[in-house]
């Protein structure tokens, strides 16, 4: 399955080993699962570690070069799907179109904007939701 993370979920994942965002990002790059990020989620990551956890560069980094190898990192299609219009945030619908492009089967978040958008492709799920699907 092809599972596109979300911003909050990296920024969980990477700010504690003991999250179930930590264990969900975990079951998403596991074979036979392919993890996604999208690039815009990708330099999200990058000024949320900076602005907010500025002590704790040195953890994000080695995050960073943990996932690197893991991941697919998908560009932003440059036009909107029709279905994106769903998502109340205009800065999320980007990571939506990304979610299409590459074909994702989930996209891995903890965004209320994704969650109550009533979008089935992708299937849109929680990190424990995702850690109780098989």
């Amino acid at each position: 399955m092809k599972i596109l993370i979300d911003t909050n979920i990296l920024i969980s994942a990477a700010y504690s080993k003991d999250s179930i965002s930590h264990q969900a990002f975990k079951k998403a790059v596991e074979p036979p699962n392919q993890g996604l990020i999208c690039e815009q989620s990708f330099e999200e990551l990058r000024r949320v570690f900076n602005r907010k956890f500025p002590n704790k560069i040195q953890a994000f980094e080695k995050f960073i070069s943990t996932v690197l190898p893991t991941i697919e990192i998908i560009p932003v299609p440059p036009l909107p799907f029709p279905d994106e219009n769903k998502i109340r945030d205009i800065d999320d619908r980007p990571i939506l179109r990304a979610a299409i492009k590459a074909n994702s089967d989930i996209l891995l978040t903890g965004d209320k904007d994704f969650l109550e958008s009533g979008i089935k492709k992708p299937q849109i799920m929680t990190g424990s939701q995702f850690l109780q699907s098989k």
